[in-house]
């Protein structure tokens, strides 16, 4: 994998404001185990889910069937069912799934969320933002790893603001960086 660029963030620290070096963390992250995160995480108490949904795409339904993608998301997050996230890493991954994808990933993961989880996410500022293409890990408390990846995702299909708010209706934005490319940084609260 290509070595990282370091991007500043002022949202970042927001997810460890409220965590406890001392208590367990749970962490659902999307895309590949980078070293970068791994090692960030190794000052907590913590157990990290690595999940590469990128390497997945395109996750559309393969029959008119809702259920069919359910149960695709079941199969790809196989959390043992007490398992409660304190923080999610989402990155850009709703920029690459449509409205159903993200209605059926949600209904999986729900249950896996507490009132206090924090999640970071990036969306684009409009459907016209170009695609960034990295693998996105955590590099310090205020400063995201950037790996670019080898090939561009399948399926890069921004939502506007208004459908994502909707789509992401178990999270409520928190506070929001518009970045000089055009990208969203997002800071959610679960919203059970």
């Amino acid at each position: 994998m290509p070595k990282p660029s370091s991007q500043a963030s002022t949202l970042l620290p927001y997810l460890f404001e409220y965590i406890d070096k001392e208590r367990l963390v749970t962490v659902f992250h999307v895309g590949p185990a980078l070293s970068d995160t791994v090692d960030f995480f190794s000052t907590y108490r913590c157990k990290l889910h690595f999940i590469d949904l990128f390497s997945e795409l395109p996750l559309v339904n393969a029959t008119d069937e809702a259920p069919d993608l359910v149960r695709r998301f079941e199969n790809l997050l196989p959390f043992p069912a007490h398992t409660r996230f304190d923080i999610c890493l989402f990155w850009d991954l709703f920029n690459y799934l449509d409205a159903p994808a993200v209605r059926a990933f949600f209904s999986v993961l729900i249950p896996h969320l507490k009132e206090r989880t924090l999640a970071h996410a990036f969306a684009a500022h409009n459907p016209k933002t170009a695609q960034s293409n990295y693998h996105y890990g955590i590099a310090q408390v205020d400063a995201l790893s950037c790996r670019s990846r080898r090939h561009a995702l399948p399926g890069y299909a921004p939502h506007t603001q208004g459908e994502l708010k909707d789509l992401l209706h178990c999270f409520r934005q928190e506070r929001s960086v518009l970045l000089p490319d055009g990208r969203l940084e997002l800071l959610l609260q679960a919203n059970l």
